[in-house]
C-alpha cells in the first residue's frame, strides 16, 4: 500500500550513523561461500497472505547447519497477541502513518549498520542492500508495500547457508524491509543486527559488543517513537533472544 498524503513536511531525514560508531570488523569463517541465488523468485513467496510466511523464511535461513552449530534456536519475533500500538489506524490499531515510517527508518538504520558483515562476505549479492533501498523508497512514498515485502523475502533467501555474522546481517535487512507490511518487524531488524554484532567477535567479547550496539541503536530511535520502542523491547525481549536486556 502506497502511503498517501505524504508531503515534504512528512519526509523523514535519514538517520546518519555517528562517525565515531564502532564498526565491527569480522573474519567470517565459512568453508565456501554459496553463490547468490539470483534465480530466486520472490513472487512465489508472496502467494501466502499471512505474515507468518515471512517469519517462515527467516526460520528456514536459521535451519542451516551453521545455525545449528551455533546453538541457535529460532525464536518468533512477533508475539501471538498483536500490540495495537504497532498496528496502523486503518487496520484497527493506533499507529499513525508518520510513526510507522519512523519505525521503518529506525529499523533500516539498525540493519544498515551491520550490512557490511554480509557485503564483505557476499560482495556480488545485492539482495539485502536492495531490501534496505526499497524500504527507504516505501518511506518516501515511492514504492508499494508489496514491493518492500518481496524484497524482504529476497533478503531472507540471501541469508541461507552463510556463517552467522553474514546471515544475521541479511536477516536484519529482510526484517527492516518487512516493517512496511507489519510495523512490529522493527524489533526483528534490531535484534538480528545485535546478533550479527555478537557473532563477529570472540565469545568472551560478545556481551560487551551486544551492549555497545544496543546502546547505539537506542541513540538512533526517533524521539516521537522512543517510548514505544523501548517499552516494546521490554515486552518482547524474551522472544527476541534476550538481546535487548539491560
Amino acid at each position: 500500500m502506497r502511503p498517501r498524503g505524504v508531503g515534504p513536511a512528512d519526509r523523514i531525514s535519514p538517520v546518519t550513523p555517528a562517525a565515531s560508531a564502532t564498526r565491527f570488523a569480522c573474519s567470517v569463517r565459512s568453508a565456501a561461500a554459496r553463490p547468490p541465488a539470483h534465480s530466486h523468485d520472490p513472487n512465489r513467496a508472496v502467494a501466502s497472505r499471512s505474515d507468518g510466511s515471512l517469519q517462515a523464511g527467516a526460520r528456514r535461513a536459521m535451519s542451516t547447519p551453521s545455525a545449528k552449530n551455533s546453538h541457535d534456536v529460532a525464536v518468533p519475533i512477533l508475539p501471538k497477541q498483536r500490540d495495537p500500538r504497532l498496528i496502523t489506524i486503518r487496520r484497527g490499531g493506533t499507529l499513525t502513518d508518520q510513526d510507522h515510517r519512523l519505525l521503518a527508518e529506525w529499523a533500516i538504520v539498525c540493519a544498515e549498520h551491520v550490512l557490511h558483515l554480509f557485503e564483505q562476505h557476499q560482495p556480488g549479492d545485492s539482495r539485502p542492500r536492495d531490501a534496505i533501498n526499497i524500504g527507504r523508497a516505501w518511506i518516501r512514498g515511492e514504492a508499494r508495500m508489496s514491493e518492500a515485502r518481496r524484497a524482504a523475502f529476497a533478503a531472507n533467501a540471501a541469508a541461507r547457508g552463510l556463517a552467522d555474522p553474514a546471515k544475521f546481517a541479511a536477516l536484519a535487512a529482510g526484517q527492516a524491509a518487512a516493517v512496511a507490511h507489519v510495523a512490529a518487524h522493527d524489533l526483528g531488524a534490531a535484534a538480528y543486527a545485535l546478533r550479527a554484532t555478537q557473532a563477529c567477535v570472540p565469545a568472551d567479547q560478545a556481551e560487551g559488543a551486544r551492549r555497545r550496539e544496543r546502546d547505539w541503536q537506542r541513540a538512533q530511535i526517533p524521539a516521537e517513537v522512543r517510548e514505544l520502542v523501548l517499552d516494546d523491547q521490554g515486552q518482547r525481549n524474551d522472544i527476541c533472544w534476550n538481546v535487548f536486556a539491560d
